[in-house]
């Protein structure tokens, strides 16, 4: 059947339809994140066993990179054809239409580019935002280089946003143009085809090819971007001011919703943010509309350069992210009132200001680099990925007439339109450690690793520290493996070293921009009567237990005055900084500073709504480090019983007759480290089991 891949079962169709899209998706410059769609007509047999055209189409949602059978949606081609010949069809029409028209209502909802796929007659279709056909579509003069370079295999489309009207042109033009091979949709994107997957693969590598080519041999040997108005930055020196900068930067774009900022300084980034034009160009706005849900109309562009120092980076950046924030809203004042509907079909629609989040998504420093951020990491990347492709595409755009973008009107439009939007609704709610970062250390150990699972659980970024470098990054990869990849990184932390305690708050603001909750959970142990305990076991117990939670502490503290947002420090002390602890006097003196100095910390942090508490675990044997020294022989000693015997004798002596493990202490870190806990701080929390000498009252 003409028109149709046939002959083939449903399964092998559907196989080939999400491999041929995994293969475009793997490479960004052919499509973006989340953009751009695939589809195959095919004739299979409904559920009655009546043969039937079916188109599908990837669904909403989903990424062509990691598409699989089940992204994709099935809709009964001639009911969607129904709409082909209507004059005007409203955006809330053609999604409920489409959604009739589906063959199995539990496949994801039909994307909003679903019609042309169904219009144009041809079996197999994909649509890109390829950077070789972008490069023509956003240059001034990119419809005349593109009709020289492909002549009559060009359909060109001027902008419309998608929707039935544009669904109708694009069909019109192509059943017009018997030559056509591809559409350029100006300003968005390409649309290719062929009578099957392998022919339609072929036909858009060959066309991407050589628009490409055409656009690389007129970039050689020209400046890009107007040539260099400034050096990057050494490498370290790079990375030494993005950590100080970093959270400062994310308490002043976190003033409506707490972000994760990235930091990215590649060539191509470093290149453009360096030369003469970019401080224009940036300011044109997007390179394809699927980019502005995630780096809005333009990015926040720093008026400062190398020569500058870091004070002078600071200043420049304290003015310029509230002057974003403000000019982002009267950007969302001045288009608030316009039909959102391309047919105008659809009553007016105001833009949901109250709920956005004004602050930039992209950040760009000469000298520097690139700053994103996003609600997680992932989406931070997410901005990166696709300012990495603007970037490309202006180059391109340059030597082609200049770089053109949407208009704001077209931007609002596309940015806050309902199907649009739909997309973003499709994500999970927030969990109760969303945007937040969480350092904790000693995190290698039993307790360490359950606090880091389970507060990434609900959604924290892990900044996991510890002597133990390996061990860190093992749990730092648990949490990647369980959580998704960014979601944690490993740093290797000395907490009696200053230095080291410096570094790791660093690497912190590198990785997520900075923290908001931080663990002091790394510990030792010794056990000895007073006469027989060294100075040296004395002064390890307190250069560990509080010299290192003095400096950890310390450097919290700086870092969250620098963001101004408050933030949590939970400490991990003992029932022995309660209770005296017989043949323990350097560890139990140093838990009892442990405690007192969380108090006095609670006191220095409230006005900056920094709470600091404690959680007093007991007797945590479970995958515990400790207990697995020369601690649990010690201990055992002291109380005359056999090392084994030492679990039940500890279950014995509390009031609830249990054990206390990991995740115990973990569930307790958990609340004191929420809005749960909102309203406590220079508190004691203990978690262990009950042992009335070491009730606080």
């Amino acid at each position: 059947m003409a028109g149709a891949v046939s002959n083939a079962t449903f399964g092998s169709v559907l196989e080939r339809l999400a491999a041929r899209s995994r293969a475009l998706g793997a490479d960004r410059t052919i499509c973006n994140w989340g953009g751009g769609n695939t589809s195959i007509k095919t004739s299979e047999a409904d559920h009655t066993g009546r043969p039937t055209r079916v188109l599908w189409v990837k669904g909403s949602g989903s990424d062509l990179a990691t598409v699989t059978p089940a992204s994709f949606t099935g809709l009964r081609l001639d009911e969607v054809l129904v709409l082909r010949d209507r004059p005007r069809v409203a955006d809330t029409e053609m999604v409920a239409h489409l959604r009739r028209c589906m063959t199995d209502p539990d496949r994801p909802r039909a994307s909003i580019e679903t019609l042309f796929h169904a219009f144009v007659p041809a079996a197999a279709i994909d649509h890109t935002h390829a950077d070789a056909t972008n490069y023509f579509a956003c240059a001034a003069d990119g419809e005349r280089h593109a009709r020289e370079l492909f002549g009559d295999e060009l359909i060109w489309i001027p902008y419309m946003r998608p929707g039935h009207a544009l669904s109708r042109r694009i069909a019109d033009a192509v059943e017009a143009n018997p030559a056509g091979r591809l559409v350029i949709l100006q300003k968005h994107g390409s649309i290719t085809w062929g009578a099957d997957d392998a022919a339609c693969t072929a036909a858009t590598l060959s066309l991407l090819g050589r628009a490409k080519a055409f656009v690389e041999a007129r970039m050689a040997g020209r400046p890009a971007f107007g040539g260099a108005r400034c050096a990057a930055l050494p490498p370290e020196r790079r990375r030494e001011l993005a950590a100080g900068i970093m959270p400062l930067l994310r308490g002043a774009v976190s003033t409506a919703k707490g972000c994760i900022l990235r930091f990215e300084d590649t060539p191509d980034v470093l290149e453009f943010v360096n030369s003469r034009d970019a401080p224009r160009l940036a300011e044109i706005g997007a390179a394809c509309p699927d980019h502005l849900v995630h780096t809005k109309v333009r990015p926040l562009f720093v008026d400062w350069t190398p020569d500058q120092n870091l004070d002078d980076l600071r200043s420049a950046m304290a003015a310029a992210a509230p002057a974003y924030e403000h000019a982002y809203r009267d950007y969302l004042a001045a288009n608030a009132r316009q039909n959102l509907d391309p047919d105008g079909a659809q009553p007016v629609l105001r833009s949901p200001a109250a709920d956005v989040n004004p602050a930039p998504r992209v950040i760009l420093i000469p000298g520097l680099g690139m700053i994103t951020t996003g609600k997680d990491a992932h989406n931070a990347q997410i901005s990166a990925e696709l300012y990495h492709r603007a970037i490309a595409v202006i180059r391109g755009a340059e030597v082609l007439g200049g770089f053109v973008s949407l208009t704001d009107a077209e931007s609002h439009a596309v940015e806050y339109w309902p199907l649009e939007q739909y997309k973003l609704s499709l994500t999970p709610p927030e969990r109760e450690f969303a945007r937040r970062v969480c350092l904790v250390t000693g995190a290698a150990g039993g307790i360490g690793s359950a606090i880091c699972r389970r507060l990434a659980a609900d959604g924290a970024h892990l900044v996991v520290t510890d002597i133990d470098a390996a061990g860190a990054r093992a749990v730092a990869d648990d949490v990647c493996a369980a959580f998704g990849p960014g979601r944690a990184v490993d740093v290797t932390l000395d907490v009696t070293s200053e230095d080291s305690v410096r570094d790791a708050f660093r690497a912190a603001a590198l990785a997520y921009g900075g923290i908001d909750i931080v663990v002091s959970n790394a510990g030792i142990s010794s056990s000895a009567p007073i006469a027989q305990t060294t100075l040296g076991d004395w002064q390890r117990n307190s250069d560990i237990l509080g010299t290192g939670y003095f400096l950890v502490a310390r450097e919290a503290f700086r870092l969250l005055h620098e963001q101004g947002r408050g933030g949590t420090i939970v400490f991990i002390a003992s029932k022995n900084g309660l209770v005296a602890g017989k043949n323990a006097a350097a560890y139990s003196a140093a838990k009892a500073a442990e405690l007192h100095l969380a108090r006095c910390l609670a006191e220095e942090g409230g006005a900056a709504g920094i709470r600091v508490n404690t959680v007093n675990p007991d007797a945590v044997l479970e995958g515990s480090r400790i207990w697995n020294s020369s601690w649990r022989d010690a201990r055992a000693a002291t109380y005359g019983i056999a090392p084994e015997a030492l679990e039940e004798h500890y279950r014995k002596r509390t009031v609830l007759g249990v054990n206390v493990v990991p995740a115990d202490i973990a569930e307790a870190v958990a609340f004191l480290a929420s809005n749960r806990a909102a309203k406590s701080t220079g508190n004691i929390l203990n978690v262990d089991g009950g042992v009335t000498a070491a009730y606080t009252r």
